[in-house]
């Protein structure tokens, strides 16, 4: 048995986006899940920290439900900043407002960003944040493709 395949199943990844009134970051996210859920075995979701759906703890328990024991989250962002060092932390309860971080059990206690209605996280599996998407060569290319499709 392949054991590497079988703990790709049981992994989910989830991009997550800011959220926007209007339809274009939500539909760049989504795009970039489907890019990338075309380029590997993992079950992928997207998640928002708010006003689009679905949150990040729907996500979260989309992917539960799905038989993940382990989810990655990664911040479609280019930068940390608040959302990024403190609400999405939060959110994925990995830091409360004593600001301990770090890998978590999540054990129900997180809710979607603002107001919104709060969802309860129901998972008890190990949640991995990674960082941003940072400084990376590959979107300096995607930069100088923009720069020499407008010359």
């Amino acid at each position: 048995m392949d054991t590497n395949s079988s703990s790709k199943t049981k992994t989910g990844v989830i991009l997550v986006g800011h959220g926007s009134r209007l339809p274009y970051g939500k539909d760049v996210v989504s795009q970039i899940a489907e890019l990338y859920r075309a380029k590997q075995d993992y079950m992928v979701e997207v998640g928002f920290m708010n006003m689009n759906k679905p949150s990040i703890p729907e996500a979260i328990n989309k992917l539960a439900k799905e038989g993940a024991e382990r989810i990655v989250v990664t911040p479609v962002f280019l930068a940390n900043g608040v959302h990024t060092t403190e609400d999405i932390p939060k959110i994925l309860g990995l830091k409360d407002d004593s600001h301990e971080e770090g890998h978590a059990h999540s054990h129900g206690h997180a809710h979607s960003h603002d107001d919104e209605e709060k969802v309860e996280i129901e998972f008890d599996g190990e949640i991995i944040y990674t960082e941003p998407l940072g400084a990376d060569e590959r979107i300096a290319d995607i930069i100088n493709d923009r720069v020499n499709d407008a010359l």
